[in-house]
């Protein structure tokens, strides 16, 4: 995963293919936001940040409390889900 996270734009290719292919398995918005909540978490605990975007996501992440990890989570799937 090293190399998705090197650059922003190929993480959020990933995340959206992620995204695309839990709506065809028939995952729900909430489980989807929820899983995207589990990933956010771990990389918050285990990966540093690699550029300046993922660095400001982890900023933001950390100064949120778990509601607010939630919407960003969240706000997440729907950016790649629209681009």
């Amino acid at each position: 995963m090293s190399t998705v996270l090197t650059n922003f734009e190929t993480w959020k290719h990933f995340l959206a293919d992620r995204v695309a292919q839990g709506k065809q398995a028939g995952l729900s918005e909430d489980t989807i936001s929820n899983l995207a909540f589990e990933i956010g978490s771990f990389l918050d605990e285990k990966v540093d940040p690699k550029n300046g975007e993922e660095r400001l996501l982890k900023e933001l992440w950390d100064a949120g409390n778990d509601e607010e990890r939630r919407t960003l989570a969240r706000l997440m799937v729907k950016l790649v889900s629209n681009s």
